[in-house]
């Protein structure tokens, strides 16, 4: 399970959690502008638009998690299982396999303006990767600082949402959701008010209270509740940097190992949270064991090159003593 969310402040930021009880070994990863993709049905221009983002390599192939590209777009996958289902190659549609679909979409689209033309066409072919590496389960959330969209595959056909919220997590499909948060209209960042009765004097006993009622399991409905309500109300301040605030937003809804067991003592945990900042081309993140955020500069590296770099993660708890 994953939760992702967006914000723009002074820069525009996408990121998520990477919520899973597999630990893939993920890096940051980046795709120079003339390294040559080989798309199943598609062509890919070079130069194209340089990417970075946190996935692994495989069999000469970047199968990205979440990524942005030089330009200032960027996206996450997250799991739909159950929900999510790719179709046949269509003649005249624009045919990308579902591993191919991060990759192909920020190499070779500038901005929203080009995502909403590709989506036009695309079909999201039901096509593996390789016999070690079958068919994700998935929905995307793709942003820049003007415009959001989540696009769903489903039985019915492609589903694309305009989604300023800005927030994405898992089941159930994002109209149902949006949906659901109707049923929590009433919590507030503010002290309640007494409305249910005048005949009795009820009095508030602890700061917070205007948020009773706001979930707090790892569920993706609770999850998406939560971060919504977090990241709507979250205040940016002379003190709080953008980076700080999105790593707020994101670890309100982490998953600690022992909480979420998957199978008998198998538990999921956040392997990774990460934040990608568009205007800079940084990708900072956590992860479980290193809680210290951490960056890499994809322009500190060669994006004219062909071969594809790679960028351990420091997973090490790395604690400032002084």
């Amino acid at each position: 399970m994953c939760t992702a969310i967006t914000l723009h402040h002074d820069h525009f930021l996408l990121g998520r959690n990477l919520d899973f009880d597999i630990d893939y070994g993920q890096k940051v990863l980046i795709t120079p502008s003339r390294f040559p993709y080989h798309f199943n049905h598609a062509k890919c221009p070079l130069p194209h638009h340089a990417i970075i983002g946190m996935g692994i390599e495989q069999g000469g192939f970047t199968h990205y998690f979440d990524a942005m590209n030089d330009q200032g777009l960027a996206m996450a996958g997250l799991n739909f299982v159950g929900n999510a289902i790719y179709h046949p190659y269509t003649e005249g549609k624009t045919n990308i396999a579902q591993f191919e679909l991060i990759p192909y979409v920020l190499s070779t689209c500038a901005d929203m303006k080009e995502v909403r033309t590709l989506l036009e066409t695309l079909n999201i072919c039901d096509e593996e990767f390789s016999p070690s590496l079958p068919k994700a389960q998935l929905h995307w959330i793709i942003a820049d600082q003007n415009d959001c969209v989540v696009i769903e595959s489903m039985a019915d056909g492609l589903h694309i949402h305009d989604h300023p919220l800005g927030v994405l997590t898992n089941n159930p499909p994002l109209e149902t959701q949006m949906f659901m948060l109707n049923n929590y209209m009433h919590i507030s960042a503010k002290d309640p008010i007494n409305t249910f009765t005048s005949t009795i004097p009820l009095q508030m006993y602890s700061r917070g209270m205007g948020g009773l009622g706001l979930p707090g399991d790892l569920s993706s409905a609770s999850r998406f509740v939560k971060c919504a309500f977090t990241k709507m109300n979250t205040r940016m301040t002379e003190k709080t940097s953008e980076i700080s605030a999105f790593f707020h937003i994101l670890h309100s809804v982490e998953q600690q190992d022992g909480c979420c067991e998957v199978s008998p003592d198998h538990y999921e945990i956040t392997e990774y949270s990460d934040c990608m900042d568009t205007d800079t081309g940084i990708l900072y993140y956590t992860t479980y064991n290193n809680h210290r955020v951490n960056g890499v500069n994809m322009h500190n590296y060669d994006l004219n090159g062909d071969t594809i770099i790679t960028v351990p993660i420091h997973d090490t708890e790395d604690i400032l003593i002084r």
